[in-house]
């Protein structure tokens, strides 16, 4: 598995009031999260980057403006379309 480091100055965690740990922990859902968005990851991938459940991400979706679920309107139709009796 190949690593990948972001530096920062520790300035930018400071002006944003955070630790460096949590300041690492916000980039990395950051990524994961726009990394989701395009249909680049799956959910469980973004989660794995992230370093947290594939739940936490879903959740966590509305908060990053980032739709859960990406489907066009003829998918959703199709998703709930009525089980013949």
């Amino acid at each position: 598995m190949k690593g990948m480091q972001i530096e920062s100055p520790e300035s930018w965690t400071a002006s944003a009031g955070s630790s460096p740990e949590r300041f690492e922990n916000e980039a990395r859902m950051a990524l994961a999260m726009k990394l989701f968005e395009m249909g680049r990851l799956t959910s469980g991938q973004a989660a794995q980057l992230a370093g947290v459940s594939r739940m936490v991400v879903l959740f966590n979706c509305p908060q990053w403006n980032v739709p859960a679920v990406n489907r066009d309107a003829d998918e959703l139709a199709a998703e709930f379309k009525p089980i013949p009796s």
